[in-house]
């Protein structure tokens, strides 16, 4: 027999058809009525996120996730500011990417059509709460979220919110739903609903991507971890370098695109790499090696993962290498090919580094912290796909969008 989860997926199935052939127009006034709703219910959001935190605090969560699970004024207003943003940007429904006429005169059309239910399993994130949602009518999908323990009282509240204001805008309510009362069996059961749910994306933890993506039996984006890269070559301006270095890693380092190793030039190590280590300690950051670093006292050890830690804190690793080359093996042997940046004056260095470091988003004299859908210009994201399946880097409107062929004819048939 049906149940409550059941026919929750069976709504949201029923409301992406709904989506599906909804007017741009009303889209995008239901992402701006969710705008205006969120900055009107901001006291309510925030009394239920300081429950949460609170509930984190005592519970022994990690800062990193504290921090991302925190919500204040300032992240209300750039979430309704996102928001506003996503509905502004071109409609991606019924674009026409490849058209053309047989010789016997049937007229193909290849557009971009929804994916119908999308769901997505993350960790104290309440942002992505809202993000997701305006995304996913953006796109004309419906979406179904598992946020997580964390954020509970904080995504009742956000997706409450958001679905009277679908409401009042003429879509249908399950456009937007959690399943967070579920728990974990609500995940698990997210992850094999293959035939109600079209397609699943996990965003958080290297554990909880790795169960999506091995127990899933729906077609899963994969987002990945962030152990971000930058390599300062010879030719690099040692200033511009600690500038970037330390914005990469101390301006959010609980986030998947901040800095968590440093290599350096063999050439320069002498004068750079005391350099870099006395401005990230200076702004509090701990230095870890795996080897003696030149000018650098007592670097702390590498940890159990080795180069392929992701601290997610005031934490970076710091390496020497030869050359170029050595910098770009060693970033795609440990690197989970989300971002990477090379600091260089050398044109020819930079672009071989960014011809062969297998990455979502390879940079030259630029901070990570720029991969972002808001960045970007996206309005917000789905998440950093670090996969090479249909999307690759920050995931924004076609993103969420498949394809189907349109052939019109006149009567033709096959011989």
């Amino acid at each position: 027999m049906p149940d409550d989860l059941d026919r929750l997926l069976t709504d949201a199935k029923r409301a992406s058809r709904e989506l599906g052939v909804a007017p741009a127009e009303r889209r995008h006034a239901a992402i701006t009525a969710i705008a205006d709703a969120i900055e009107r219910a901001g006291a309510a959001i925030l009394a239920a996120n300081a429950e949460d935190l609170e509930r984190g605090r005592a519970g022994g969560l990690a800062s990193g996730l504290l921090d991302r699970l925190l919500l204040d004024e300032a992240r209300i207003a750039a979430l309704a500011a996102a928001a506003r943003q996503l509905a502004a940007l071109p409609d991606p429904i019924g674009e026409v990417l490849r058209e053309r006429t047989l010789p016997n005169g049937l007229e193909l059309t290849e557009v971009r059509v929804p994916f119908g239910v999308i769901g997505v399993i993350y960790e104290a994130r309440p942002n992505v709460t809202v993000d997701l949602a305006c995304i996913a009518l953006g796109s004309g999908n419906a979406v179904v979220l598992r946020g997580g323990s964390a954020a509970e009282r904080t995504n009742a509240v956000l997706v409450a919110t958001m679905q009277d204001a679908i409401e009042a805008s003429g879509l249908p309510r399950a456009a937007v739903q959690t399943i967070d009362r579920f728990g974990r069996d609500g995940a698990g059961r997210l992850m094999r609903a293959r035939g109600l749910v079209d397609l699943l994306v996990p965003r958080g933890s290297a554990a909880l991507i790795e169960r999506v993506v091995t127990e899933s039996t729906v077609p899963v984006i994969e987002t990945g971890a962030g152990v971000v890269h930058a390599f300062v070559d010879r030719a690099a301006s040692l200033p511009m370098a600690l500038e970037i270095l330390l914005n990469a890693k101390t301006q959010r380092t609980s986030v998947c695109n901040s800095l968590e190793t440093v290599l350096v030039h063999r050439d320069i190590a002498e004068t750079a790499v005391p350099a870099i280590a006395d401005a990230m300690r200076a702004a509090g950051v701990t230095i870890h090696a795996d080897a003696p670093l030149p000018g650098v006292d007592a670097p702390e050890p590498l940890g159990e993962q080795g180069w392929s830690t992701e601290h997610l804190s005031m934490d970076v690793a710091i390496g020497v290498v030869d050359d170029v080359r050595a910098a770009i093996e060693h970033v795609n042997a440990f690197g989970t090919h989300h971002t990477d940046t090379i600091i260089t004056d050398d044109a020819d260095a930079a672009d071989r580094f960014l011809a062969e470091v297998d990455s979502a988003v390879v940079m030259h004299n630029a901070s990570t912290r720029f991969t972002d859908g808001g960045e970007f210009g996206f309005g917000a994201e789905v998440g950093i796909s670090t996969q090479k399946a249909h999307a690759r880097g920050p995931m924004g409107l076609p993103e969420l969008t498949s394809t189907k062929w349109i052939v019109r004819g006149t009567g033709q048939v096959r011989a």
